[in-house]
């Protein structure tokens, strides 16, 4: 009976799962070539403020990413109102800045890169003037045609 009981801690305890961790394998000279090499971008700056609702940080890192934002809850029911921007480098070499409100309009984002959609009102071409001239038509005729029509007979009282 002893022995059964042993045995069973014994098949418990090696049925456990097992914790440990090993060190990553170390690549091989032939396959150091494929392994991608990662960077280490120091952090050069990170100022943090929170204090009664309002926040700010301000970030610079090794590789001339930037990024900076204050808020506070100054927005309706006590919503927060951000205001910031960020800065890095694109692959192609230029500098893309971004300036930014966050309220209750939305995420507002402004910077030279970005589209920018045409002044309205533009010019309405004549043949979109005249396509909403004829749909108007149409429907104040249909409109015009239902008033004169009879009620279906198709449809009986229920039984």
């Amino acid at each position: 009976m002893k022995f059964v009981i042993f045995a069973s801690i014994v098949a418990v305890a090696l049925a456990a799962p097992q914790y440990g961790y090993s060190a990553p394998d170390q690549p091989s000279a032939s396959t150091r070539d494929a392994v991608q090499v990662i960077e280490i971008v120091p952090i050069l700056r990170d100022d943090r403020v929170h204090e009664e609702g309002r926040y700010s940080f301000d970030i610079e890192t090794g590789n001339g990413i930037r990024a900076s934002e204050a808020g506070s809850p100054d927005g309706p029911e006590g919503a927060v109102v951000a205001a910031g921007g960020y800065s890095y480098t694109a692959p192609d070499g230029s500098l893309i800045e971004i300036q930014y409100v966050a309220d209750e309009n939305g995420f507002q984002p402004q910077g030279a890169h970005l589209p920018v959609a045409p002044a309205f009102p533009h010019p309405i071409p004549q043949f979109v003037l005249d396509q909403i001239a004829k749909a108007a038509e149409e429907d104040a005729l249909a409109a015009a045609e239902s008033r004169n029509v009879e009620p279906s007979q198709l449809y009986q009282r229920p039984q």
